[in-house]
């Protein structure tokens, strides 16, 4: 199933995907797409459910508790930026408060400078994993993350990551989840981003150092992962920063990200 949330900024409703690409509201099945509903996911007869039409999507997953993420787990990407391979999964957090729709604007924060992009595959936790050795057994799907970063707040400014991945806008999600049994293996996928038309990011998610079940095992032994926390599994090469010259993003250009089979987003950049 691809499980979606739509409607407008904080009044979303729970749907889902019909075969036709067609939204369907779940809300007189499920009060929301959360980690309560992944949890003890119902059945659901799609083709009963009343469509909605052309609406606005929201990030496919509400109110996750933790957004982790795992740096430089693309060992081209690791090269492009300058730094080693990691012998372990690199792990950082960025904030909930950055979380945003699929097709909403990214907005550069006050002093931006070198915002860029991060084309990434999403695990969404579907089961509470505390040092598991059964990886699968806890992922409820799979979706589309745009990992936003300002290099500067992350590089020159001290201290670690967070402030360059947590402001507003810069962790859009979705426009669908898919559900575990759908996706199957999700290596093997292209992964693409680009900016203004111009292909930036063009890889597959076969090259990830640590693949996506390994990665919900090891960070269930440093963190209780729960129904609807969200991992991002890091980014394949040609992010802003590896260009020579770098490029950043700027007020009115727009990015268009994806996967295979998990959909694209359609982001438009405005200056805050």
């Amino acid at each position: 199933m691809k499980l979606v949330r739509w409607g407008e900024p904080g009044g979303e409703k729970p749907g889902v995907l019909d075969a036709d690409g067609v939204v369907r509201d779940l809300s007189g099945v499920v009060a929301d797409i959360d980690g309560a509903m992944l949890a003890d996911m119902p059945e659901i007869d799609v083709e009963s459910l009343p469509p909605v039409g052309d609406v606005r999507l929201g990030p496919c997953v509400a109110r996750p508790g933790k957004l982790v993420c795992v740096g430089l787990n693309y060992a081209d990407h690791a090269a492009e930026g300058g730094w080693d391979v990691p012998t372990e999964p690199v792990l950082f957090m960025k904030a909930t408060t950055s979380i945003s729709g699929p097709n909403d604007a990214v907005i550069l924060p006050p002093g931006s400078e070198k915002t860029d992009w991060e084309v990434e595959l999403g695990i969404v936790i579907g089961k509470t994993a505390k040092n598991t050795t059964d990886g699968a057994a806890h992922i409820a799907g799979y979706c589309v993350v745009n990992d936003v970063s300002e290099r500067a707040f992350q590089q020159e400014m001290g201290g670690q990551w967070t402030k360059g991945k947590s402001c507003d806008t810069f962790a859009p999600i979705g426009p669908w989840l898919v559900t575990a049994d759908e996706v199957g293996d999700p290596t093997g996928r292209a992964i693409w981003l680009d900016v203004d038309g111009q292909r930036m990011q063009d890889g597959t998610t076969d090259t990830m150092i640590f693949k996506p079940i390994f990665l919900v095992e090891y960070i269930s032994r440093f963190m209780t992962l729960e129904p609807g926390d969200v991992i991002t599994t890091g980014t394949p090469p040609g992010v802003g920063m590896g260009k020579s010259p770098q490029v950043f993003l700027r007020d009115g250009q727009e990015m268009r990200l994806g996967i295979d089979g998990l959909g694209e987003q359609r982001l438009p950049v405005r200056a805050s």
